[in-house]
C-alpha cells in the first residue's frame, strides 16, 4: 500500500506528479516503517527570536534536540515522525534570494521531505530506509547514487564515522560509491553551540551511463548534486567549543522535494517540474512575450528567463509566507518579505514588460499546486491577491522616486564609476543612497544595480557591505542587548539529561493555581513550602551556591508562574525555614524540561535540601492576572466586532498592561474601538466567573469555536471558559463556546470578572499590512486613562470655542494655532482610550486648518492695508524701496507681491526693522527686467551691507541684517536698482 501506482522509470513515459512524489515519501515512513506524520508548521518562527523564518524541517523540533520540551508535551511524545516542511531561505545567515533566477536550482521557498526519529533508531535503521526508499520505491538505479560520510578530523579529536560507512557497505554500495569528507562537508551543527554531529549525504549523478563520478561528489558540479543529508545528533558543542556526547541520540533527514522531483521527472532543472511549469504557463499567458526557455547566462538575452524564475519562486514564496502570517513590512522577516515582493515586480514590469497584477493573478495556480499540500492556501487566496497588489501599487509609485534619487546623485558626483554605497550629496534624504534605496525604500539590490549600470556606474560593494554589517550589529545589539544572561535559567542538554538520569522529579507548579476569594472578595493566595532539589550556575548543576552569587534554584515544588503562554513570570522572594529574616529575592522564573528555575541572588550559603518558604508579589500576579483575563475578553471581543476572521497573532501579559496582535484588513475605526470596549465592559459587569480545569487536548480540540494558538500545549491542557462551565463547552455538538471566550491557556487568571473593573484600549496600530497591534489598561489604569480623555476633551473644546469667535488679531490667531499643535501632541502621546485619541486628532486636525486659513487671510489683509499706502506714496514708479512696520516675515513678502500685482512692471524692496535689532528684507523683480535684475542679486547686495544673508530666485528673494546698516542698504538698493535698469 505504501508503493506507488506509478513507476517512474527513466526514460519511460510515465513520469510521477510532485505531488504523488511527496505522498509517497511520507507514506513509506507512516504506513511501512511506524512514523507519525505531521503537517508543516507555519514558516513564521514559534518561539526563536533568532530565525527569521523556519528554513529547515527540524526548526520546530529544537526543543526535542535541546531537551527543553515540556515532558508533558505533545512534542515530548513523539519518538518516529515525519512531514514535508515549508521552508524560506532569504536574509540571515541562510539566503538565497540574491541567487534566485540567475541559475536553475536556487529557490527562497522550497519544501523539505524529512523524517525523525527522537532517541529511538540511529544510522543502521535511518540508512537502510533512506536506500530502501530511493531503490525500490522511487526505483532510482543504485550505479547514480554516491554516498558520503564523515572521515573524521584530527583537531576536534573525531575519528571516522566507520559506524556509517559499514552500514552503507552492507546495504550493498559499492566501495567506489561511499566516500569519507572533512567537518565542513560532513559535520552538521544547529548552532555556534547546541546539539551536532556527523552526517552522510547522497548524492545523485544526472549523467550516468555507467561512469564513475566519485571525483565530481562536493565539487559543486550541476552534474553530481546532493539530495537527502541523515544527520546523526550524538554530540553536543559546549561555549568553549568542546564536544560532548548527547544523553540522547537523534536521526534529523532533510530531502528538498523540488530536486528530488527533478530528477523523478527526468529533468534538469527544477523548473522543468510540474511545480513551476504550471506557474510559468501562468507568466506567459499574463505577460504575452516570448515563452519560458530555461536559458542562463550570457545565453539568456535580456534577462527574460531569470525573470521568469524569479517570478515563479517569489510568488510561492509570498503565498506561503502572507498565508502564515508574515506581511511585507519594515522590518525582520517582513522587510525580507517586502524586499522579494518589489523584486518579484520589478522583473514583472521591468524585465517582462507585464501589465500591473500579473503578481496577484498568479496566486491562484499556486493555491493549485500547492493547495492539497498545505490546505491552509486555499481559504486565504483572496487576502494574498489584495496584499500583493496593495504592495505592487505602493512599489510602483516608489520606483520613480528612486531613479530620480539616483539621477540627482549622479549628477552631483565628482568623476568616478563606483557609486557611493557609504556617502553622498547633503541634499539627499539619508546619508546613504544605495543602503537608503534598499533599507528604506525596499529596492532589491539587482535593481539598484541595474539602474546604476545604466549609468555607466557600478556600485561600491566594499561600502555598501560595511553599512549592511553595521546595520546587523545595530539590531544584534538592540532586543537582546538588555537581556539578563540566561546561564542560570535556561538549562542545558547535558543538565537535563543530568537531573532525569538522577531521578530528579520535575517541578510540581500546580501550587501556582492555589487561590481563592475571601470573605470580603479579596484574593487570598495559598502558601508553598518547597525543598531545594538543586542549583544551577554557569550552565552546570551545582549543590551548593555562596554568598552574593546569581543562580537558578530548582525546587520539587512551586507557586512561582513561570514566563509562558505570552504572561510575564511572578516576582517575589523565598526565605529558608528558620530564618526569616534573610529573604532570597526571585528576579525571574523559567520553564525548561519540566523543570522550573527560580534566579535568585543567594544572600547566604544556599544548599541542595533547604527547606523554604515562598512568597510571591502578590499584587504583580493578581495585575497579571487581571490583564491575562482581560486578553481573553478583549481576543472574544474583537472576533465578536470584527469577525470571526479576526485570528490572534500573539500578545504578552504585564503587570501594567496588555498587548494583542490579530489579523485585520484594515484599520479599526472609532466605532469598532467603542463596540470592543463596550462588550468587554459588558461582561465585566455581569461579574462572571472565570471556569477553568484540565482536560484531554484530544476532547478540548473538539470544542466548537475554541480559540488556540500555535503553541505547542502541555497533554492534558487546561481550558479556560467565562461565564460557561467547562464541562458544558466539552459536550458534543455544543455552540456554548461560540457565544463566550473558551481558550487553552496555562496562565493565571481572575475567577470572577468583575475584580477587572474596567478595560480601556489605549493604542491601536498596524504593524504590517494585515495584522493590527492594541494595547489596553485596566482597573485603576483604565480608569485614569479615561478621566484624562475627558480632561483632554474639554482642552479641544474650549480651543473650538475661542476659534470660532472669529479674532481679527493675528498674534491671538497665533497663539490658538500654536495652541492647538500643542495639544496635537499631548494627545498623541497621553494614554487615553483609542476611539477618543482618534476622534480629538480628527478635531485638532480640522481646527489647524482653521487657523492657518484664518492667520492667511488677516494676513492677506494687513498686506494689502499696507500695499496700498505704500501705493499712494510712491504713485507709478519703476522702482519703489522703503521700510514696512510689521514683524511678520509673511507680511511682508504678501506686501511686496501684492505691490507688484498692483503695479505690474514696478521692481519692489522692503526693509522692516524689528524690535529685536534684526532687519528682514523682502523683494520682487518684474518679469520685464529679467535677466539683467535678478532679485536674488539685489537681496544679496542689501543685506551684505547690512552684515547678513539673503537667497531666493531671479523673481523673489529676502534675506536679513543688523538694523544699524538700514539707511546704508536703503541707499545701495536704489544704486543696485539704478544699475541695472
Amino acid at each position: 500500500p505504501w508503493r506507488w501506482r506509478c513507476t517512474p522509470r527513466r526514460g519511460g513515459s510515465c513520469c510521477p506528479p510532485a505531488g504523488q512524489v511527496r505522498a509517497a515519501f511520507l507514506r513509506f515512513f507512516q504506513e511501512r516503517h511506524g512514523h507519525r506524520r505531521l503537517p508543516s508548521s507555519p514558516v513564521r518562527p514559534r518561539g526563536d527570536p533568532r530565525l527569521l523564518f523556519v528554513n529547515a524541517g527540524m526548526n520546530q523540533f529544537k526543543p526535542i534536540f535541546l531537551g527543553t520540551v515540556h515532558p508533558r508535551s505533545e512534542l515530548a511524545q513523539h519518538r518516529r515522525v515525519v512531514n514535508s516542511q515549508k521552508c524560506v531561505r532569504a536574509g540571515g545567515k541562510h539566503n538565497d534570494l540574491e541567487d534566485v533566477g540567475r541559475d536553475t536550482y536556487h529557490h527562497t521557498f522550497f519544501e523539505m521531505l524529512g523524517n525523525w526519529s527522537f532517541g529511538d533508531y540511529f544510522k543502521e535503521e535511518a540508512c537502510s530506509m533512506a536506500w530502501e526508499l530511493l531503490t525500490e520505491v522511487y526505483e532510482i538505479p543504485k550505479d547514480r547514487l554516491y554516498v558520503t560520510y564523515f572521515g573524521g578530523d584530527s583537531s576536534l579529536g573525531l575519528s571516522a564515522d566507520e559506524e556509517c560507512r559499514d552500514v552503507w557497505l552492507r546495504l550493498g554500495v559499492p566501495v567506489s560509491h561511499v566516500l569519507p569528507f572533512p567537518l565542513k562537508d560532513n559535520f552538521w551543527e544547529m548552532g555556534d553551540t547546541g546539539p551536532c554531529g556527523p552526517c552522510s549525504e547522497i548524492h545523485y549523478d544526472h549523467v550516468g551511463g555507467g561512469r564513475n563520478a566519485a571525483a565530481l561528489v562536493n565539487q559543486g558540479s550541476p552534474d553530481v548534486v546532493e539530495i537527502w543529508n541523515l544527520v546523526f545528533m550524538q554530540y553536543s558543542r559546549e561555549v568553549e567549543g568542546n564536544l560532548l556526547p548527547l544523553p540522547q541520540h537523534h536521526v534529523d533527514t532533510g530531502m528538498g522535494l523540488e530536486r528530488l522531483v527533478t530528477i523523478l521527472q527526468n529533468k534538469r532543472s527544477n523548473y522543468d517540474t510540474d511545480l513551476f511549469t504550471p506557474i510559468l504557463d501562468a507568466i506567459h499567458k499574463g505577460c504575452g512575450g516570448p515563452r519560458y526557455q530555461g536559458l542562463v547566462g550570457d545565453a539568456d538575452v535580456g534577462r527574460v528567463n531569470m525573470a521568469y524564475r524569479v517570478v515563479a519562486d517569489h510568488v510561492r514564496t509570498l503565498c506561503v509566507c502572507i498565508t502564515d502570517g508574515i506581511y511585507p513590512g519594515l522590518s525582520g522577516a517582513e522587510l525580507v518579505l517586502r524586499r522579494i515582493l518589489r523584486r518579484a515586480v520589478r522583473f514583472c514590469s521591468e524585465v517582462l514588460h507585464a501589465p500591473p497584477g500579473l503578481l496577484a493573478s498568479l496566486v491562484p495556480t499556486v493555491v493549485e499546486v500547492l493547495g492539497d499540500a498545505y490546505p491552509e492556501l486555499t481559504k486565504n487566496a483572496d487576502q494574498i491577491m489584495d496584499i500583493i497588489n496593495e504592495n505592487e501599487v505602493a512599489f510602483l509609485s516608489s520606483l520613480e522616486r528612486g531613479r530620480r534619487i539616483i539621477e540627482r546623485t549622479v549628477q552631483q558626483m565628482e568623476p568616478s564609476t563606483n557609486f557611493p554605497g557609504d556617502s553622498y550629496p547633503s541634499f539627499c534624504p539619508a546619508a546613504e543612497v544605495a543602503w537608503s534605496l534598499y533599507g528604506n525604500l525596499g529596492f532589491p539590490l539587482d535593481l539598484i544595480g541595474l539602474m546604476l549600470e545604466e549609468k555607466g556606474i557600478s556600485l561600491d560593494s566594499a561600502a555598501f557591505n560595511e553599512l549592511a554589517l553595521e546595520d546587523a550589529k545595530r539590531k544584534a545589539g538592540g532586543p537582546q542587548a538588555g537581556q539578563l544572561d540566561n546561564r542560570n535559567t535556561c538549562l542545558d542538554v547535558h543538565s537535563l539529561a543530568q537531573l532525569q538520569n538522577s531521578s530528579v522529579p520535575t517541578t510540581d507548579d500546580s501550587p501556582k493555581y492555589g487561590y481563592k476569594l475571601g470573605q470580603h472578595g479579596q484574593y487570598e493566595f495559598s502558601p508553598c513550602q518547597a525543598t531545594v532539589l538543586m542549583l544551577y550556575r554557569d550552565q552546570s548543576l551545582q549543590k551548593e551556591v555562596g554568598a552574593g552569587q546569581r543562580c537558578g534554584v530548582i525546587l520539587d515544588r512551586t507557586n512561582f508562574y513561570a514566563e509562558q503562554g505570552g504572561q510575564a513570570c511572578d516576582q517575589g522572594y523565598m526565605i529558608r525555614l528558620g530564618q526569616q529574616d534573610i529573604l532570597f529575592p526571585v528576579e525571574s522564573v523559567h520553564l525548561c524540561g519540566g523543570y522550573v528555575i527560580h534566579e535568585v541572588t543567594a544572600m547566604e550559603t544556599l544548599r541542595a535540601g533547604d527547606q523554604v518558604q515562598l512568597f510571591v508579589d502578590e499584587a504583580q500576579r493578581l495585575a497579571c492576572m487581571t490583564n491575562h483575563t482581560a486578553t481573553h475578553l478583549l481576543n472574544f471581543a474583537l472576533r465578536h466586532v470584527l469577525g470571526d476572521n479576526t485570528e490572534q497573532r500573539g500578545s504578552h501579559v504585564t503587570a501594567e498592561r496588555l498587548r494583542f496582535d490579530f489579523d485585520t484588513k484594515g484599520p479599526v475605526t472609532v466605532e469598532q474601538l467603542q463596540q470592543v470596549e463596550q462588550v468587554v465592559q459588558d461582561v465585566i459587569k455581569r461579574n462572571e466567573v472565570v471556569h477553568m480545569a484540565e482536560v484531554p487536548l484530544t476532547l478540548a480540540r473538539r470544542v466548537q469555536g475554541l480559540r488556540a494558538v500555535d503553541e505547542g500545549y502541555p497533554d492534558p491542557v487546561r481550558i479556560v471558559s467565562l461565564g460557561v462551565p467547562v464541562e458544558t463547552v466539552l459536550t458534543r455538538d455544543s455552540e456554548a463556546a461560540m457565544q463566550t471566550s473558551v481558550e487553552l491557556c496555562c496562565g493565571t487568571h481572575l475567577l470572577q470578572t468583575g475584580a477587572m473593573e474596567d478595560l480601556a484600549i489605549i493604542s491601536e496600530r498596524q504593524l504590517v499590512k494585515g495584522i493590527s497591534r492594541v494595547i489596553a489598561v485596566t482597573g485603576g489604569q483604565a480608569k485614569q486613562a479615561r478621566e484624562v480623555g475627558q480632561c483632554l476633551a474639554m482642552e479641544v473644546d474650549s480651543v473650538s470655542l475661542r476659534m470660532k469667535q472669529r479674532t481679527t488679531s493675528i498674534p491671538e490667531m497665533q497663539n490658538l494655532s500654536k495652541e492647538v499643535g500643542q495639544l496635537t501632541k499631548v494627545v498623541a502621546n497621553t494614554a487615553m482610550p483609542q476611539w477618543q485619541r482618534k476622534e480629538l486628532q480628527t478635531i485638532l486636525k480640522a481646527l489647524q486648518r482653521t487657523a492657518n486659513t484664518a492667520i492667511r487671510k488677516l494676513e492677506v489683509q494687513q498686506a494689502e492695508e499696507k500695499a496700498q499706502s505704500l501705493l499712494a506714496k510712491h504713485c507709478n514708479q519703476p522702482i519703489i524701496i522703503d521700510t514696512v512696520a510689521t514683524d511678520s516675515p509673511s507680511i511682508l513678502m504678501k506686501v511686496v507681491n501684492q505691490l507688484c500685482d498692483k503695479s505690474p512692471g514696478t521692481s519692489v524692496l522692503l526693509l522692516s526693522p524689528q524690535v529685536s535689532g534684526e532687519v528682514l528684507c523682502a523683494c520682487q523683480v518684474s518679469k520685464n527686467c529679467l535677466p539683467a535684475f535678478s532679485a536674488a542679486d539685489w537681496a544679496m547686495a542689501v543685506c551684505t551691507q547690512m552684515e547678513g544673508k539673503a537667497g531666493g530666485s531671479p523673481v523673489v528673494a529676502k534675506g536679513s541684517g543688523n538694523a544699524k546698516g538700514v539707511q546704508g542698504a536703503l541707499s545701495t538698493a536704489l544704486q543696485f536698482a539704478q544699475s541695472k535698469l
